[in-house]
């Protein structure tokens, strides 16, 4: 049986304004301060060129940044590391925020259990995923999921607080052309040498899965070791997401 609860929370937001990553840091900064409990969010985005410090750093961040807005997508800045992600429609954000005396200790233990519950819930669909980084391929990371090696189907990043780390990322349900068509220009003004042919998405190896799909074998996994808890985001936090999110918009 389970030992302890997770709030999970299923609400996302538009990020024109910098809210919807606005509300994972307020999660993090007031679970950080113990006043919300370990929480899981993971929702259906809308379309998001999340944009990471390094790129900031890039000569060509502005016309990266511009080149998204034309393509439709908002620019933000994420708050994990890494390079350039795209989130759209078509994908599963997620965000888990874990309470921890000392968050230093424990980053790998909390990005292997993160890509645990990933490849369980691909495998509960009947998606072979594995853990590690394509080699070529975009907003690289060694706890990447991807498909036989050849395909990347979700990246994962961390951010550390006092008491508290958020682990979030991005898993590609389908339009993987979506995907490529921003990133290919984008990561060109960023300088970024990769290979395109790595995006992928769930869809390509199994078309009847969606979004919903891919949610509920999440909460599923987690529900293996946890009780979950249905939760809305609660007035305190979206109020802490507003004065949060100018932070995120570059």
């Amino acid at each position: 049986m389970p030992d302890h609860t997770i709030a999970v929370i299923h609400s996302g937001f538009e990020d024109a304004t910098g809210l919807d990553t606005g509300v994972s840091h307020a999660l993090l900064e007031r679970v950080s301060a113990g006043e919300l409990p370990e929480t899981f969010r993971l929702y259906q985005p809308t379309r998001v060129v999340a944009f990471g410090k390094q790129d900031r750093l890039a000569v060509g961040f502005d016309r990266a940044v511009q080149i998204t807005r034309d393509r439709g997508f908002d620019p933000v800045i994420r708050m994990p590391g890494g390079r350039a992600a795209v989130f759209h429609e078509r994908t599963v954000a997620f965000s888990w925020t874990i309470p921890s005396p000392d968050p230093v200790r424990g980053i790998r233990e909390r990005f292997e259990a993160a890509a645990s519950v990933i490849t369980r819930a691909l495998g509960r669909l009947g998606v072979p995923a594995t853990v590690g980084e394509i080699p070529g391929e975009y907003c690289p990371g060694e706890f990447s999921v991807n498909h036989a090696g050849q395909v990347k189907l979700a990246g994962i990043g961390q951010r550390l607080a006092r008491h508290a780390a958020h682990v979030g990322g991005v898993l590609v349900v389908g339009n993987t052309e979506s995907t490529r068509a921003v990133l290919v220009p984008t990561y060109r003004a960023l300088g970024i040498d990769w290979d395109p042919g790595t995006v992928g998405s769930i869809h390509d190896i199994a078309p009847n899965i969606g979004v919903s799909h891919m949610i509920d074998a999440i909460v599923g996994v987690v529900e293996e070791e946890r009780v979950v808890v249905p939760t809305p985001i609660d007035a305190a936090t979206l109020a802490d997401a507003r004065k949060l999110a100018p932070l995120h918009v570059p």
